[in-house]
C-alpha cells in the first residue's frame, strides 16, 4: 500500500539500463524552452517593472531602454550559444570558470550560481503569488504567504517525479502565457498607431529637455541605473548551457535551438512590455504589479475583458511557478558538478530511482523556503539578491570565454571574442552598479550567503583531500603486493565457507579488507566472491555509451581482485550490478549470491575516523552500516571491517 502511494505521488521507478530511457527522459528543444527558458521569459514579469520604476519621471527613456534590453539579451544568448559549442557535455558557469580560469574562480562562480538557482525558485514563486493575488479580493492577502509555501511544496514533489514529467504538466501554462502576452503587447503598442511614427522624435525631444534641466551625466546615470536595476530581466539565460546533459541528442543543436527560442521570446516580451508601459501611461499602484495595471487598462472595454484579464494574470503567475523549474533542473546539476570535484558532499551526485538528483532537489527546495521565510516573500528584496549573484556568474563566465578565444583563436575567433568581451563589459557593469546601489537593501545578504557557502566548500574540499592523502598511502603499499607471477591452480568448492567481499573500485581499502579476512580467519574461507555496484550517478547518466564505459571499468576492477586472490592460491569470482541506488543494488546482488553459496559470510569495509564527528558521518556514506542491518534482518551474516583513518589535522568541526 505504501509503495503504491509512493509511486502515485512520485511516479514509478525508471530503469537506467533501458537503452531507450535516456531518449525518453531527455528534452527536445521545445520542452527545454519550457523547462529552462521559462526562467528567462518569466523575468519579463518583474524585470521591466523594476527598470521602468527606476526611470522615475523620465519614462520616455523606456524606448531606448527597451532597445538596450533586447540587444543585451541577444548578445548574452549568442555568447552562451558559443559556450554550448565549446562545452558540448554541459558548460554552466561553474564548469566554464573552472576549466578556463581556474578552480577557485570556478568555485566562486559555482557558489554564486547555486545561490542564484535557489533564489530563482524563491523569486519565481513569490512573483507568481504577487501576480495571482493582484486580482483576488483584498481579504485573501493574509493567505498569500501560505499559498507561496504550498506552491513550493508542489513543485518539489513534481520534480521528484522526474524532469520530463514535471515539464509536460506545466507546458500548457507556458503556451497560454505566450499567447495572452503576445496579444497584450501587440494591442498595447499598435493601438497607438498614430503615435508610433513620431515616437522616436518625441523621445529625443524629451531627452534633450531633460538634459537641459539636469545635465547629460545625470540623465545618463538615470538610464544606466534603470538598465542595471532591471538586470533581473537577463537572469535565466545561462540555464540552457548548464542543463545541457538533459537535452535530446544532438545536444549542441538542441541547446542552440533552445537559446534562439529563449532569446527571441525574452527580447520581444521584455522590450514590448517597456514600450507598452510608456505608450499607455502606466504607473505603479501599491499592491498590484505594473503588468496587472497595464493589462486591466487595455482590456477594460473588451467583450469578456475581465475573463481575459483573469486568464492572463493567472498564466503570468503560473508561468513564474514554471520558471522555478530552472532552479530545480539546473541547480542540482551544478551541485553535482561541484560534488564530483569534492567541493560539496559526494551524495549530491546520486540519482534516485526516478533518475533525478533527489538530494539536490530537496536541498534547493529547503533553501528556497528559508529565503522566502527570511524575506517574507518580498519580491523587491529577492530581485536584488538575485541579480547580484547571477551577474557575478555571468561576468566570470564571459571572462573565461574571452581567455578561451584568445588562446584557441581559429576561424571567426575575432567575432566570437567580440561577443564575449561585450558580454563581459555589460555583465560586470551591471554587477558593480547593482552591488553598490543595493548593498544595504539586501545585497549584503547575498554576498554573505555566497561567501559562507564558499567557506563551507573549502572546508569540505580540505576534508576530502586529507582523507584521500591518508588513503593514498594505503594504496601505494597494498596495490603493489609481491605475488607469484603464475597463479597456482584453484578449484571451486561451493559447499565450503565462502567470503563475499563488497568492494568499490580496485584500491587499498578493498585490498586491506581482503587481507583483514585472511588475518582474522586464517585458512577458513576456501572461496572468495567480490561484489560491486557500479553506481549510475548524474555524471554517468548521459547516454548508453557512458553506462557501457562504467560497466567495463567496474568489471576491470573486479577482475583485478579475482586475479589477486588466485595468485594467493584462492578460488575467486566476481559479480557486478549497475544501479542508481547503491544500497538497493547491494541488497539485490547479495540475495543472488546467497542462493549460489550456502555457507557465505558478507564482508564490507568502512572508514573509521579518529575522533569521528557529525561531519565525517555526513560527508562519507554509511552504506556499510545500513546494508549490514538489512542483511542481518534477512538472516544473513554480515561483518564490517574498519579501516582506520588518522587525519593530521581536524578540518571539520565537531
Amino acid at each position: 500500500m505504501i509503495k503504491k502511494m509512493r509511486n502515485w505521488v512520485f511516479g514509478a521507478p525508471k530503469n537506467p539500463l533501458d537503452p531507450h530511457v535516456f531518449h525518453n527522459v531527455s528534452l527536445i528543444a521545445f520542452f527545454a524552452w519550457v523547462g529552462l527558458g521559462a526562467d528567462g521569459l518569466s523575468s519579463s514579469c518583474y524585470g521591466p517593472e523594476e527598470a521602468f520604476r527606476a526611470l522615475g519621471p523620465y519614462s520616455h527613456l523606456a524606448i531606448p531602454l527597451a532597445i538596450a534590453v533586447g540587444l543585451t539579451v541577444f548578445i548574452l544568448s549568442a555568447s552562451y550559444s558559443q559556450i554550448i559549442e565549446a562545452f558540448p557535455s554541459g558548460g554552466g558557469g561553474y564548469l566554464v570558470a573552472t576549466k578556463l580560469i581556474g578552480p577557485i574562480p570556478g568555485l566562486v562562480s559555482g557558489a554564486a550560481l547555486l545561490v542564484d538557482y535557489i533564489l530563482t525558485v524563491a523569486i519565481s514563486i513569490a512573483s507568481g503569488a504577487d501576480a495571482i493575488f493582484s486580482f483576488l479580493p483584498p481579504h485573501l492577502l493574509p493567505y498569500k504567504f501560505a499559498a507561496t509555501l504550498l506552491c513550493l511544496g508542489i513543485l518539489v514533489t513534481l520534480n521528484l517525479r522526474g524532469v520530463k514529467e514535471s515539464i509536460v504538466v506545466l507546458t500548457p501554462i507556458f503556451i497560454v502565457f505566450l499567447v495572452t502576452h503576445l496579444i497584450i503587447i501587440t494591442f498595447g503598442i499598435f493601438s497607438h498607431g498614430s503615435e508610433l511614427p513620431g515616437l522616436v522624435g518625441t523621445t529625443m525631444t524629451e531627452t534633450r529637455e531633460g538634459i537641459g534641466t539636469i545635465g547629460f551625466l545625470a540623465m545618463a546615470g538615470i538610464f544606466l541605473r534603470a538598465f542595471c536595476l532591471g538586470g533581473g530581466t537577463f537572469t535565466g539565460i545561462e540555464a540552457v548551457s548548464n542543463g545541457l546533459q538533459i537535452l535530446r541528442e544532438p545536444r549542441v543543436a538542441t541547446g542552440k535551438r533552445t537559446m534562439k527560442y529563449m532569446a527571441f521570446s525574452l527580447a520581444l516580451t521584455a522590450g514590448g512590455i517597456l514600450v507598452a508601459y510608456v505608450l499607455n501611461g502606466v504607473h505603479h499602484q501599491e499592491g498590484r504589479t505594473m503588468n496587472a495595471v497595464l493589462i486591466q487598462g487595455l482590456v477594460k472595454n473588451w467583450p469578456g475583458g475581465h475573463l481575459f484579464l483573469l486568464i492572463t494574470l493567472l498564466s503570468e503567475g503560473a508561468l513564474l511557478l514554471v520558471a522555478a523549474q530552472a532552479g530545480f533542473l539546473a541547480g542540482p546539476r551544478t551541485m553535482s558538478n561541484m560534488a564530483i570535484d569534492n567541493w560539496l558532499p559526494r551524495r549530491l551526485t546520486n540519482l534516485s530511482d526516478r533518475l533525478v538528483i533527489k538530494d539536490g532537489i530537496l536541498f534547493i527546495g529547503l533553501a528556497a523556503m528559508a529565503m522566502l521565510l527570511y524575506t517574507k516573500a518580498a519580491v523587491r528584496i529577492l530581485i536584488v539578491m538575485y541579480s547580484i549573484n547571477v551577474f557575478l556568474t555571468f561576468s566570470l563566465t564571459q571572462y573565461g570565454m574571452v581567455l578561451h578565444w584568445l588562446k584557441k583563436r581559429g576561424d571567426g575567433w575575432k567575432r566570437k571574442i567580440s561577443v564575449s568581451f561585450i558580454g563581459l563589459a555589460l555583465t560586470s557593469g551591471v554587477l558593480v552598479v547593482t552591488s553598490v546601489i543595493k548593498f544595504q537593501e539586501g545585497g549584503w545578504v547575498t554576498l554573505l550567503i555566497t561567501g559562507a557557502l564558499i567557506g563551507f566548500c573549502f572546508w569540505v574540499h580540505a576534508h576530502y583531500q586529507a582523507t584521500a592523502k591518508a588513503l593514498r598511502h594505503l594504496d601505494d603499499i597494498l596495490t603493489n603486493l609481491p605475488l607469484p607471477e603464475e597463479p597456482p591452480e584453484t578449484k571451486k568448492l561451493p559447499s565450503k565457507p565462502t567470503a563475499v567481499l563488497l568492494v568499490n573500485g580496485y584500491n587499498g581499502m578493498g585490498i586491506h579488507s581482503l587481507l583483514s579476512i585472511h588475518r582474522l580467519f586464517p585458512g577458513h574461507f576456501k572461496n572468495f566472491v567480490f561484489v560491486s555496484v557500479a553506481v549510475i550517478d548524474s555524471d554517468r547518466f548521459k547516454g548508453k555509451a557512458e553506462i557501457d564505459n562504467l560497466r567495463d571499468s567496474a568489471q576491470a576492477d573486479l577482475d583485478k581482485y579475482v586475479q589477486l586472490s588466485q595468485r594467493m592460491g584462492l578460488y575467486a569470482e566476481s559479480k557486478l550490478i549497475l544501479e542508481t541506488d547503491v544500497i538497493d543494488g547491494l541488497e539485490r546482488v547479495c540475495e543472488q549470491v546467497s542462493q549460489q553459496w550456502p555457507k557465505r559470510v558478507f564482508f564490507m569495509g568502512q572508514l573509521a575516523f579518529e575522533g569521528e564527528t557529525f561531519w565525517t558521518r555526513f560527508l562519507h556514506n554509511r552504506t556499510s552500516f545500513v546494508l549490514q542491518r538489512r542483511l542481518l534482518f534477512n538472516g544473513q551474516q554480515a561483518v564490517i571491517l574498519p579501516i582506520r583513518v588518522r587525519l593530521k589535522q581536524a578540518v571539520l568541526p565537531k
